[in-house]
């Protein structure tokens, strides 16, 4: 029988192998991939997408918001609710500016703050309700005194769940948001705003519980008991848990400065601040329990002196990371990617500020065609500050070269319009220009943040917290400061002389002895912006090409 089948085996029609010589001949047969008829199977990529990742946690957050709010108006009462959540919105605003105003000097993406406030008001605050609410329960009924259940589950429970499930948006922000988490600020921020939406939650519970206790009563106005719990925790103290929550952001960016190399540090600092949030935040919830004076010495001995503390150590961080553009930036002047005044201007926010208004006003008044220029008589070093490539002195791009961008048929046409024709194009002129000035200050604003992620990448990478991708990180930020240099830095040199930077006495010192040493992938920083334009301007180099690294993509 073996021998029947190998003879049918042989009489089937062979099928052509192909040979290995011929290896160039079929890759270059190959369809593009846009073609192909099979295609690889994406074994596990489902969860490195960008899009599966945002719906996940899109979707997870609405379901936890959906059941917290369920939650508390099961409890409140739909008029308790009501009122409580208005009541407890007041005090957001000024949290979230407060926050936002510390991390002025290199904000973070809005993403990452809407993602923290989402987390603290509707994932923590869920944890928090359910698992507060079992272990008191569960308190009750093994403890001998019942009575205690309620006052073991605020100091001792309630603390250790509720700075747990707040510090996990530190977390997920510190390990998937990595670029974007640099130091102290970054993290004292994170932890605030995660702290500040738990906080929202928790007042619309604690005020709806008093308004219905008010309705039951009888109490109203000053005298009832919720405008008493108002006055306490939205008056008072509405820092507290932000505050507690800080403690868990400042090991977290400590951790973040730190060298990767120093792995133990690295977990002992954040779970540190961790210890500390739960011991201060166990401390306030017991001060009532101490005596009927008790909160209020908390208060006064021992919260408003760490919450001055606090405050001190974030803006001593954020001047920190102001003198460090001042010590790092200079090398990419000397370079010839930046000018000699850029790193002062841009290591004072009051310099930022005016170098942003000056460009507004400049290229609005340019866009209407005037020679006026808001940076004060005579300031003129060499040309006009500002000048595009292909325009007019003092123009932005496609302005003064014919019909103004926006503007309405018949402007600069030769036509004589009537009255009304004329105040509509008065009222485009004035639209367009003020379009330009916006554009000029977001350029310049957009420069300030591109400049001082550069300097932290560059003190990164002095300290070993630096990945291998520095090279690319670098030549990246270069590329976007190149792009928008010809509208921010006139802007800047302007700043730096008006806020009187540049005396002599205010130059900074070399920050090390030695000059950094680039990478050897990146040969653009080393030679300055005049390699790279030359590499720009070279012919033919083929699709991908890139101009700074200098080198052909893969085929």
């Amino acid at each position: 029988m073996s021998d029947g089948s190998v003879q049918q085996r042989q009489s089937q029609p062979a099928v052509p192998l192909l040979e290995e010589q011929r290896v160039g001949e079929i890759l270059a047969a190959v369809p593009e991939r846009r073609h192909w008829r099979y295609r690889p199977r994406r074994v596990g990529m489902v969860w490195r997408s960008r899009t599966f990742r945002v719906v996940a946690v899109f979707t997870v957050l609405a379901i936890c918001g959906l059941a917290i709010l369920a939650l508390v108006r099961d409890q409140t009462g739909t008029q308790g609710f009501l009122v409580g959540l208005g009541l407890a919105v007041l005090p957001v605003p000024l949290l979230l500016a407060a926050f936002r105003w510390l991390d002025r000097a290199d904000p973070g993406p809005w993403r990452n703050v809407l993602f923290a406030f989402a987390w603290g008001a509707f994932a923590a605050a869920l944890v928090a309700i359910l698992a507060n609410s079992f272990a008191t329960r569960w308190i009750a009924t093994t403890i001998a005194d019942p009575s205690n259940a309620d006052t073991l589950g605020a100091t001792v429970i309630a603390p250790v769940v509720e700075e747990s499930a707040k510090a996990a948006a530190v977390l997920l922000i510190f390990l998937f948001r990595r670029r974007e988490f640099n130091g102290i600020v970054d993290g004292v921020v994170i932890a605030g705003v995660t702290a500040s939406g738990f906080a929202f939650t928790e007042n619309i519970l604690y005020l709806g519980n008093a308004f219905g206790e008010d309705q039951q009563i009888g109490n109203s106005g000053v005298v009832s008991v919720t405008a008493a719990t108002f006055f306490v925790r939205a008056v008072m103290s509405p820092f507290a848990h932000p505050l507690f929550t800080v403690l868990t952001g400042i090991g977290f960016g400590l951790a973040a400065a730190c060298a990767r190399r120093r792995r133990i540090r690295r977990t002992v600092l954040p779970l540190l601040g961790l210890v500390l949030a739960m011991g201060m935040h166990s401390l306030w919830n017991g001060s009532g329990v101490l005596s009927p004076y008790g909160f209020y010495a908390v208060y006064a001995v021992f919260m408003v002196p760490v919450f001055g503390l606090v405050t001190w150590l974030v803006i001593w961080s954020r001047r920190r990371e102001l003198r460090t553009l001042a010590a790092e930036l200079p090398a990419y002047a000397a370079a010839g990617w930046l000018s000699p005044e850029e790193p002062l201007a841009l290591s004072s926010m009051r310099a930022r500020g005016l170098a942003r208004d000056a460009a507004r006003r400049r290229y609005a008044v340019a866009a209407r065609e005037s020679r006026y220029t808001p940076y004060g008589p005579g300031w003129a070093p060499g040309s006009p500050p500002g000048a595009m490539p292909g325009t007019m002195p003092g123009s932005m791009p496609g302005v003064m070269t014919g019909s103004m961008p926006g503007a309405v048929p018949g402007v600069m046409t030769g036509a004589v319009p009537g009255p009304s024709a004329q105040a509509a194009q008065a009222k485009a002129a004035v639209q367009a220009a003020e379009a330009h000035g916006k554009a000029a200050a977001r350029a310049v604003a957009e420069y300030e943040s591109f400049a001082t992620s550069l300097a932290a990448l560059r003190l990164q990478a002095r300290r070993g917290t630096t990945g291998p991708d520095f090279a690319e990180r670098e030549l990246e930020l270069l590329h976007h400061l190149w792009q928008r240099r010809e509208v921010a830095a006139p802007a800047l040199t302007y700043a730096a002389q008006a806020t009187g930077l540049l005396r002599p006495h205010r130059l900074p010192p070399l920050p090390y002895a030695q000059q950094f040493t680039p990478h050897t992938q990146y040969g653009a920083y080393r030679n300055g912006p005049a390699q790279a334009q030359a590499h720009a301007q070279s012919p033919g180099p083929g699709p991908g090409y890139n101009p700074y690294l200098g080198q052909q993509p893969p085929r």
